[in-house]
């Protein structure tokens, strides 16, 4: 890693397929004037609603609303398609593993030319070149593509399957998915042996919605957590009543106690490890398979003789991380940076979802004092919030994002302190209006000694990538 601060791009191949190599990296350069680019080991191409998937990502349907602000094919700003590798896997790595890497087709051979064309002339221009892949959802190369099967699929304390999910992870304890994995790193390191790094999303159980931050009791975190030295079945029971009391037990009584700034000794934290330890120590064994999973990556890495390759995942910011099971002084004795994402749609999105479900759960609940619960709890806003959640909202491309420039330092500063003396990178989103980019930029610039990353180049007009070089200026002297 280079020592002058990174400012990073995430561009997609698509944009390479369409805009081209060299257009892609002179808007880069020239306007956004970045240190470093990631893209992923695929290609795409057009398809219908039958055979492919939305780009953008729906969401869940939460994100329908969004929109690409750079078209892509016939000019289109959403569009259904779908992948192929960029490169012709290496089937002996993957010999007897449950999951198996997309096939090399048509696409790939007419196509797929362009990563490692791209990763030349980024290098050629001085830039560092990373791809960015998926954690546990294989086969990895992209978010909307691939998936565990239910063996793999993490459960609820009582066993069953997710009923919603955003993020299609499986278990971090899965053995298959750790396997897989671990085979996919030495593919990609040997297929492109010039890379700078792997940027790794979602090492962790991203907690997008309420139930997902109960995950995870399948067998393969049971069997974990008895190697561990955890009690799974004290887990299971107090996370399962925790749930049951967040889905029809709840009381104002009960949000009007952690809220309270006179009784510190009720607060959530506090409460929940006096009344349901073994979801406490849920909690903790998460943090522990995500520092497992990256201490594998890192070792594998490592064993591909490219100690020099860098760990650099991506994950939620404080609170989520907690529920998500990102502890960032875990990661750090791995990695080589974090990106923490500042996605302000998100973050509205979830705490939308979190209330809408607890609200229905339990009648005659304040929907208002729940609201401030919540707004206080996730810490994402620095004015005055709303009361009721029907004005909490994914919001669409021409609204701004609810999240507040010093809820979004907090939550830098909190990850900082965590993993010090590695690097924590502030990662902003491009999608949003423009003058609510820019501020949102300037908010991760202000706040991130390290560097920034910016995701995604779909999401930056010309005029944002030129915020994002006004941003910079300095970062780099």
């Amino acid at each position: 890693m280079s020592q002058q601060r990174q400012i990073g791009v995430t561009v997609l191949p698509e944009y390479l397929q369409y805009e081209g190599v060299e257009t892609v990296l002179d808007n880069l350069m020239k306007r956004a004037g970045v240190t470093a680019v990631s893209t992923s080991p695929y290609v795409m191409q057009l398809a219908d609603e039958q055979t492919g998937v939305r780009e953008p990502p729906a969401d869940a349907g939460a994100g329908q609303v969004r929109l690409l602000d750079r078209p892509l094919w016939e000019g289109k700003r959403e569009l259904w398609v779908k992948t192929s590798p960029s490169f012709v896997p290496d089937q002996s790595l993957y010999s007897g593993l449950r999951y198996q890497p997309a096939q090399a087709d048509e696409l790939t051979h007419s196509a797929g030319h362009v990563v490692a064309e791209f990763i030349e002339a980024a290098h050629e221009r001085g830039l560092e070149v990373y791809f960015q892949v998926q954690a546990a959802i294989p086969p990895g190369y992209r978010v909307q593509f691939g998936g565990p099967v239910e063996e793999d699929i993490p459960r609820l304390p009582d066993g069953s399957l997710p009923r919603r999910r955003v993020a299609n992870n499986g278990s971090l304890a899965s053995p298959h998915i750790i396997e897989y994995q671990h085979a996919l790193i030495r593919d990609l390191l040997n297929q492109y042996p010039d890379i700078d790094g792997l940027r790794f999303d979602w090492p962790e159980y991203p907690p997008y919605f309420l139930d997902s931050a109960f995950f995870d009791f399948s067998d393969h975190a049971r069997q974990a957590a008895e190697r561990l030295g955890y009690d799974f079945e004290q887990m299971r029971l107090d996370s399962q009543g925790l749930y049951q009391k967040l889905n029809g037990g709840l009381t104002d009584y009960d949000l009007e106690n952690w809220l309270s700034e006179e009784n510190q000794a009720a607060n959530f934290p506090v409460w929940l490890n006096d009344h349901f330890p073994g979801a406490s120590a849920m909690l903790l064994l998460k943090a522990q398979l995500s520092k497992e999973l990256l201490a594998g990556f890192r070792k594998t890495m490592d064993e591909c003789g490219k100690p020099g390759v860098e760990l650099a995942p991506s994950a939620f910011p404080p609170p989520w991380s907690i529920l998500s099971g990102m502890n960032y002084s875990l990661a750090a004795k791995y990695c080589n940076s974090v990106s923490v994402k500042l996605y302000g749609m998100h973050w509205s999105m979830m705490l939308r979802s979190y209330g809408d479900q607890i609200l229905a759960a339990n009648p005659g609940l304040s929907e208002s004092l729940l609201v401030r619960a919540l707004f206080k709890f996730l810490d994402i806003t620095d004015w005055a919030h709303p009361t009721r959640l029907s004005e909490v909202y994914y919001p669409g491309p021409d609204q701004p994002h609810i999240a507040g420039p010093l809820a979004q330092e907090r939550k830098i500063l909190a990850a900082r302190k965590l993993a010090r003396p590695m690097p924590i990178y502030a990662l902003a989103h491009g999608y949003g209006p423009t003058e609510d980019f820019r501020a949102r930029m300037q908010v991760a610039t202000d706040i991130s000694p390290d560097g920034v990353w910016i995701n995604r180049y779909c999401y930056l007009n010309d005029d944002k990538l030129d915020i994002i070089g006004q941003c910079a200026v300095g970062c780099n002297t």
